[in-house]
C-alpha cells in the first residue's frame, strides 16, 4: 500500500515504538496535493486532532516521486496551485516537475502542517471496527486508530508493470518512470522504453539525445497537441507578483477556456474535430517520413484517451538513433527484447513507462469495510463506484480524495481536489457539530448517483471514440472521469449532505 509520514517533536512518534495504538480523531493517508490540502483546511478550520500518514520522506506525492528526465505538467501553471495559496512565482507557462515540488513544499511550510505529518509511515492495512466505531490501521510505524479515515493516496501512485515473459531475467538496469534510478547513466547505452503515454513522451526526447540507441515500444499511438510552453517575461513575472488581481484574472481566463472542451468531450464529440485536425496537421508537419507517420497516426478519435502535449516527441522519433517498434513484445531475454515477429533487439537498460494501477489499485485490497470485505472485493463485484467521488457504501467514516469519477481530461485536478476538500472538511465539521459518531453513505443514494453518472457518460467520446483506455474498469464502465463542467462538481460538493448517509447510533 502507499501511505507514509514523518513527524517533528509533537509526540506523534510515540506510537511507533510500542504495541499500543495511538488514537487520532482524523487520519489522512497520503500527502500529495489532496492530503496536504485537507491538512491545511482542517488546521484553518481549527481542527487539530488529526495526523497525516505519508509513506515517503517528504510531501508532494506524484511530484515527489516522478523525477524522470523531462518531467513536467501538462496543465497550465496558473491552474496548478491551490486557490488559497496562488503561486505568483511560476517561471513558465507549463511548469517543470522540480518547480512544482518546490511549490508544494513551500505551502506545507507556510501553513506549518509538517508537525502533523508522520513521514516514512507506510499503511499496510486499514480495517473498520464496527463494535468500537473506529478505523484500525497497521503501519510500519506501529498501529493507529481513528474516528475518521481519509484516503488521499491518489490515482497515480502505484506503478503498473507489464506482464511480459522473462522480464525478471533481464540482466541490465530496469526501472519504472515513477521510480527513476538517477544513479544509472544512460549515456552511450542501448535503451528500450516500453510505453508511449504521458511520461514516455517526456522521457524519450530527453534520453534520445545521449543514448547510443533507443527503441520505443508502442502499443497504441497517442494524439499529440502543441505544447504552448515558454518562459514568462520579466514584465509578466512582475505583474503576477505585484499587480493586484492579475494572477487571478489570468487563472480564470485559462480555466474558462479549458472548460469549453467539456462540451466536445462529454456532450458533442463531433465538436472535437477541429482539435483533431490540428493534431493531424502537427503530425504531418513534424513527421515527414510516411512510414513513421503511419505508425504514429492514432486509430481512435481524439479525446477518447488522454490527449498529450509535446513539441519534441515526434522529432525525437525521427532521430537516426531512435526506432519506433509497433510489433508486440513476445518476451524479454537477459540482454534484449524479442518481438512477436521473432526479431531480438539488444539493450543495456529498460525503462518501463506503462502508467499506473488506477481502476485496479492494489491499495484497494488493504482496506476492509463494515462487513469485512475489502474495497477491492466491493469494486470487483459492482465496479469502482463511489458517492460524489468521496464516499463508498460499506465503509463508514471513510472518505476518499480523488476517488471514483473525479478525474479530468481537460483541466487541473486541483480544482476537483479543492471541491472535495470542501465536502470532506464540512463532513468532519458536521459530525463534530451534531455529535454524530458514524456516517455511511446509503447504498440507494450511491446507486442513484452512479446510475445518473453512467447515463451522462454514455455517448461521450470516452465511450464512443474507439479506444480502450485506463479510464474504463473491467466492467466497461468509465469509473475515472467526471462527465461535466468542473463547476458543477464544485456546486455539488459545496456542503456535506448528511441526509444521504446512514447515521447508526
Amino acid at each position: 500500500m502507499y501511505m507514509s509520514l514523518a513527524v517533528p517533536d509533537n509526540g506523534v512518534d510515540g506510537a511507533a515504538g510500542g504495541d499500543a495504538a495511538r488514537h487520532v480523531g482524523t487520519i489522512i493517508i497520503g500527502s500529495g496535493f489532496a492530503g496536504l490540502g485537507l491538512a491545511i483546511r482542517l488546521s484553518k478550520d481549527g481542527h487539530r486532532d488529526y495526523l497525516v500518514l505519508e509513506r515517503g520522506s517528504e510531501v508532494g506525492g506524484t511530484w515527489r516521486d516522478n523525477t524522470y528526465p523531462g518531467a513536467a505538467c501538462d496543465v497550465p501553471s496558473q491552474l496548478y496551485s491551490y486557490s488559497f495559496a496562488l503561486n505568483r512565482d511560476w517561471t513558465r507557462s507549463f511548469s517543470r516537475g522540480p518547480e512544482i515540488q518546490r511549490y508544494i513544499q513551500s505551502v506545507a511550510d507556510r501553513y506549518k502542517v509538517r508537525e502533523k505529518h508522520v513521514f516514512g509511515c507506510d499503511v499496510t492495512s486499514a480495517r473498520w471496527n464496527d463494535d468500537l466505531g473506529r478505523w484500525e490501521l497497521e503501519t510500519t510505524k506501529g498501529p493507529f486508530t481513528a474516528d475518521v479515515a481519509v484516503f488521499a493516496v491518489g490515482a497515480l501512485c502505484e506503478p503498473a508493470l507489464p506482464d511480459i515473459a522473462g522480464i525478471d531475467s533481464f540482466a541490465g538496469e530496469v526501472f519504472h518512470s515513477a521510480q527513476w534510478n538517477h544513479d544509472v547513466d544512460l549515456a552511450g547505452k542501448r535503451v528500450a522504453v516500453i510505453g508511449t503515454g504521458a511520461s514516455a513522451i517526456q522521457i524519450v526526447p530527453e534520453i534520445a539525445k545521449k543514448v547510443a540507441h533507443l527503441d520505443v515500444y508502442q502499443r497504441t499511438a497517442p494524439w499529440l497537441l502543441p505544447r504552448v510552453d515558454r518562459e514568462y517575461t520579466a514584465l509578466e513575472k512582475f505583474a503576477f507578483k505585484h499587480v493586484p488581481g492579475y494572477s487571478e484574472l489570468a487563472r480564470f481566463g485559462i480555466y474558462a477556456a479549458r472548460e469549453t472542451q467539456v462540451v466536445g468531450l462529454a456532450k458533442y464529440p463531433a465538436l472535437m474535430k477541429g482539435m483533431e485536425l490540428l493534431a493531424k496537421a502537427k503530425l504531418r508537419w513534424e513527421v515527414r517520413d510516411p512510414r513513421l507517420r503511419s505508425k504514429v497516426t492514432p486509430n481512435f478519435r481524439i479525446g477518447c484517451k488522454r490527449m498529450l502535449i509535446s513539441n519534441d516527441y515526434y522529432p525525437a522519433l525521427g532521430r537516426d538513433n531512435v526506432d519506433l517498434v509497433t510489433d508486440a513484445i513476445d518476451k524479454i531475454r537477459p540482454d534484449g527484447v524479442v518481438t512477436a515477429d521473432g526479431v531480438e533487439r539488444p539493450i543495456d537498460a529498460l525503462v518501463i513507462a506503462t502508467g499506473f494501477h488506477v481502476t485496479d489499485s492494489p491499495m484497494f485490497a488493504g482496506i476492509r469495510g463494515r462487513d469485512g470485505r475489502t474495497l477491492a472485493e466491493v469494486f470487483d463485484d459492482v465496479g469502482q463506484q463511489g458517492y460524489k467521488g468521496s464516499a463508498v457504501a460499506n465503509f463508514p467514516n471513510a472518505f476518499f480524495l480523488v476517488g471514483p469519477n473525479t478525474g479530468l481530461g481537460h483541466t487541473s485536478m486541483i480544482y476537483m481536489i479543492e471541491s472535495q476538500l470542501n465536502y470532506v472538511a464540512d463532513a468532519i465539521h458536521t459530525m463534530r457539530r451534531t455529535g454524530v459518531r458514524v456516517v455511511e453513505v446509503r447504498e440507494q443514494a450511491q446507486a442513484a448517483y452512479n446510475t445518473a453518472l453512467q447515463r451522462r457518460l454514455h455517448g461521450t467520446v470516452w465511450s464512443t471514440g474507439g479506444c480502450a483506455s485506463w479510464y474504463l474498469d473491467k466492467h466497461g464502465n468509465n469509473t475515472t472521469l467526471w462527465p461535466g463542467f468542473t463547476f458543477q462538481f464544485r456546486n455539488m460538493t459545496r456542503r456535506f449532505d448528511l441526509d444521504a448517509y446512514e447515521t447508526p447510533e
